[in-house]
């Protein structure tokens, strides 16, 4: 048995391995695109990892956290769904086959009523269910719409303007006790000095008082930050104290309330960094975080801050009291878990709070890519078992049995020349693995073959012949059953390698039959002077 014979062989087998590969990825590509798999299995892996474990995924609590998300105008945009009755039509047609399957074999009550969770309805009671979701999140995306889901970044804005107004508050009840214990300590009697008081106290209700309240009102209205919230107020506390040290009359308390007033003005405004650290005014990222865990120690410290129900603080707490109950009562306790130590690990990277959410999205970003390439992983191998199902399935109702697909090729030489000889320029015209390039490649070539497959009499003649002794008839029979058994599970085991592998393979059997591509043609023309040549 000569190369060349054993390599025609080997190229029609490849060739055959390679068109039945193309179905069955034509086939598996059909099933995931109705069943959703690719969607489905994302979305089953964003709950295992907001719960942290498999067998805490199907808590009602995780479901509604991870339907949140998806109903997060962010992810929305992600799947993009087709408009119009047209193209709306197909979509329509896959959910209702999705819809029966899932009946068919629910994978689950709290799955089967629903999937993707629901479309928000405004006030609407009736929820309607999602058809579709993405197959595919950025781990951007994804870390955005899950801060933005817990509410962290406007945690962080609603604490800050809670200790921003509770230490104002604090200051302008200082600098109100230093002129009430001059009004108290000095006499009143004196017509001068009784109009400075009272100039005094008008000067600090219009410049401190009603400045301190116009700049707690911008950073709310995020116009400013809380370094320049603390600059506007030291220059208001200057404009006050120049204006008290203009007017006031020459007496020693006078002189001793103005001291102390610019005590208090380096104390809390020469350093305002300082400042900020040692009022906690800027709230680090795990504090945050840690706001969210019911009953921990931060938590308790930040309710104690703010025991004044009729303050201006207290009222913007209560939506941040209003938030940690909506968290006790729906958030898993793993995602407290999971963002605490999350948070940890970029407060020791952070600088600012700012810095902090900043890093906190990327820990979030680098989980999410973590635990995408692992649920990659599982989905491959689901797939793998999934064509490995297909494979088999195709060669039994194709009946493409390995060891009969050699026999033929081995004795039918009109049958092995064609196959090689198409095979040869399929790959010549087909230098990349483009799927539906082969496909259409493949479609033309299978016009003009007669591939040594199927249930025809010609070729059941040959898998299972019928012997002339009636002794030996039942023994070869088993035989040769077994052997169009062993053939099929062969083909299905290659057919689930897929069409790539198969045409990868092909490329280089025939390379090698040929003895290897022939070089380029070029063509050379003489130099002109001064051409130059590479």
């Amino acid at each position: 048995m000569s190369l060349p014979f054993i390599l025609d062989i080997t190229i029609g087998l490849i060739f055959i391995y390679l068109i039945l590969s193309l179905l069955a990825s034509e086939i598996q590509e059909l099933i995931t695109t109705i069943l959703q798999w690719r969607a489905v299995h994302l979305k089953k892996s964003i709950e295992i990892l907001i719960a942290g474990d498999v067998s805490k995924s199907d808590d009602d609590n995780v479901l509604q956290l991870v339907n949140d998300l998806y109903n997060h105008p962010l992810l929305q945009s992600v799947n993009q769904e087709a408009k119009g009755f047209l193209t709306v039509l197909p979509r329509k047609f896959i959910w209702l086959l999705s819809s029966l399957l899932n009946k068919i074999t629910p994978p689950g009550e709290k799955r089967t009523k629903s999937i993707f969770g629901y479309i928000r309805n405004g006030k609407e009671d009736v929820k309607k269910q999602k058809h579709s979701a993405p197959s595919y999140i950025p781990a951007d995306t994804f870390a955005t719409t899950l801060m933005d889901t817990l509410g962290l970044p406007k945690l962080v804005q609603k604490l800050t303007e809670s200790r921003l107004i509770n230490f104002t508050h604090q200051q302008l009840d200082e600098i109100q006790t230093i002129l009430s214990r001059l009004a108290a300590k000095i006499d009143n009697t004196d017509e001068h000095v009784r109009q400075f008081l009272e100039n005094t106290h008008d000067e600090f209700n219009n410049t401190v008082e009603a400045s301190f309240k116009l700049i707690i009102v911008d950073f709310q209205k995020d116009k400013i930050d809380l370094l320049t919230s603390l600059n506007r107020m030291a220059k208001s506390f200057d404009k006050y104290i120049g204006c008290f040290a203009a007017d006031m009359p020459d007496h020693e308390l006078i002189s001793n309330t103005l001291q102390r007033l610019k005590v208090l003005r380096a104390d809390i405004f020469d350093d305002i960094e300082q400042t900020i650290c040692l009022k906690g005014l800027r709230p680090n990222i795990n504090e945050v975080v840690q706001l969210i865990s019911v009953g921990s120690d931060i938590q308790q410290e930040f309710i104690n801050e703010f025991q004044d129900k009729d303050s201006e603080a207290y009222q913007t707490f209560q939506y941040i009291s209003q938030r940690l109950e909506q968290f006790s009562q729906k958030l898993p306790p793993s995602v407290v878990g999971n963002m605490a130590t999350l948070a940890r690990r970029a407060q020791l990277k952070a600088k600012s709070t700012e810095d902090g959410v900043n890093i906190l999205r990327r820990e979030i970003e680098q989980t999410f890519n973590n635990s995408m390439e692992r649920a990659s992983g599982v989905y491959k191998r689901n797939a793998k078992g999934v064509a490995l199902l297909i494979g088999f399935a195709i060669a039994i109702l194709a009946n493409a049995d390995t060891f009969h697909i050699v026999s033929r090729l081995s004795k039918d030489t009109a049958i092995r020349t064609a196959i090689v000889n198409n095979a040869g320029q399929i790959v010549e015209v087909n230098t990349s693995q483009d799927l539906q390039s082969l496909k259409k490649a493949t479609d033309e070539v299978l016009t003009d073959i007669s591939l040594p497959i199927g249930w025809n009499p010609v070729n059941l003649d040959q898998q299972l012949p019928k012997a002339t002794d009636s002794g030996k008839s039942s023994i070869s029979s088993i035989t040769n059953y077994l052997t169009m058994v062993a053939g099929w599970f062969i083909s299905g085991i290659a057919i689930s390698m897929g069409a790539p592998f198969w045409f990868d393979l092909l490329s280089k059997v025939v390379n090698v039959r040929n003895s290897g591509k022939k070089p380029p043609v070029t063509t050379s023309k003489p130099t002109t002077e001064g051409e130059n040549t590479y």
